[in-house]
């Protein structure tokens, strides 16, 4: 069997203050879990992935000249976007789909997903940020990039991306500003998602430490094919470029969680 790997990370040059994430950028299983019970169409569907995003950070990072991380398995084995206590760690059912290779499942089968997958990613995330901070002597901007479904059980929705953050306004509010300037968007700000989840990759990594950071979510339809992409890319960008010249922007200042007490 040959060798999984639970991460990719994409050189860059620490020196630029930043750091790129895509926790759910791929759909990837190890041979040994099959499809997990799945039909083969499930790994093509959001509930696998985050779709479009593996290529966005991939080409921001050529473009911006900066590391990035990608999580190299998919979300419906464990998702690294949960802390390792949350129930939700590992789904039984995503979006009406039953995932059989997930119930039932032993106590030893989830230790080992946690230690084989979703913590040599976040050692790898962690590893990234610390050499962008050694290099920098400051706290890195750090962007992480998800996709969401144009519709949601039957109900289009209007944004074009959103902004999904906890306390620490700091990176959120010039991200917003600076898409925003584009009129023909429509950008959520904590929707269609709310951006306050314990022991998520944002949390555990940038809230805990204070350093400045923000998540955004582009609808899955506009970066589902190449063309999308280079656009969406074009786009972000020049923001991304604004926001790592601003020298709060590496600056070290913990928020309290609206989560609840660190």
């Amino acid at each position: 069997m040959s060798a999984f790997n639970s991460f990719e990370i994409i050189s860059g040059n620490h020196d630029s203050g930043m750091v790129l994430l895509g926790d759910h950028a791929m759909n990837r299983l190890p041979e040994n879990y099959g499809n997990l019970g799945l039909p083969e169409s499930a790994f093509s569907r959001h509930i696998a992935y985050d779709i479009g995003i593996e290529g966005l950070v991939r080409s921001l990072s050529e473009r911006l000249g900066v590391p990035a991380v990608l999580g190299g398995f998919s979300r419906l084995l464990i998702d690294p976007n949960r802390g390792e206590d949350d129930p939700t760690l590992i789904m039984k059912i995503s979006d009406g789909a039953i995932i059989p290779g997930n119930h039932p499942i032993t106590e030893d089968e989830w230790n080992h997903r946690i230690e084989t997958f979703h913590r040599p990613y976040h050692n790898a995330v962690n590893e990234t940020i610390s050499a962008v901070e050694n290099a920098t002597g400051k706290a890195p901007l750090v962007l992480s990039l998800h996709s969401f479904t144009h519709a949601w059980k039957g109900v289009p929705r209007p944004w074009h991306a959103a902004v999904l953050w906890d306390s620490d306004d700091r990176a959120v509010t010039p991200l917003l500003d600076l898409l925003r300037a584009d009129t023909d968007l429509i950008i959520g700000d904590n929707e269609p998602y709310d951006g306050a989840l314990k022991g998520d990759t944002m949390y555990r990594h940038c809230m805990l430490t204070g350093i400045p950071h923000a998540l955004l979510e582009v609808r899955q339809d506009l970066i589902s094919e190449e063309a999308g992409i280079a656009a969406w890319a074009d786009r972000l960008a020049p923001i991304f470029a604004t926001m790592n010249a601003d020298p709060a922007l590496h600056r070290y200042q913990v928020h309290p969680s609206r989560t609840g007490p660190y």
